[in-house]
């Protein structure tokens, strides 16, 4: 299991305002900050840290869990109205598997941030 994960960011303040925004509605919050690098978490643990420093490239991918498709649809209108870019609007991705709900947004140093739901619809939607 991981435990967590630090993406590097040109700019700090920017990326911290994108993901507050984009995080919001997977119940993600800042947990706690030091220097120019932020630990965000749900229930007080921080899982998703971005840190300012050189980007690494090519960009990485992040894909955060999401208990229904509602939020996933949540996070993508945030990520986006937060200024993200599109790289898939929330939908069924049939190649991964039959329930696979997932929306991809690249974050302002072009990672590929994504939310997803693996629930059948009728499970908690």
């Amino acid at each position: 299991m991981i435990d967590h994960i630090i993406v590097t960011v040109s700019d700090y303040a920017h990326s911290k305002a994108f993901y507050l925004a984009a995080l919001a509605p997977l119940g993600y919050e800042v947990i706690m900050e030091f220097g120019p690098a932020g630990g965000f978490g749900v229930a007080g643990k921080p899982d998703f840290w971005i840190r300012q420093a050189e980007p690494v490239r090519p960009p990485v991918h992040v894909a955060f869990s999401s208990g229904d498709r509602a939020t996933v649809d949540r996070f993508w209108e945030a990520a986006i109205a937060a200024g993200g870019r599109d790289n898939g609007p929330p939908g069924l991705r049939p190649d991964y598997h039959p329930n696979y709900y997932g929306a991809f947004v690249f974050d302002p140093d072009g990672n590929n941030i994504e939310a997803v739901c693996h629930r059948p619809l009728t499970e908690g939607s």
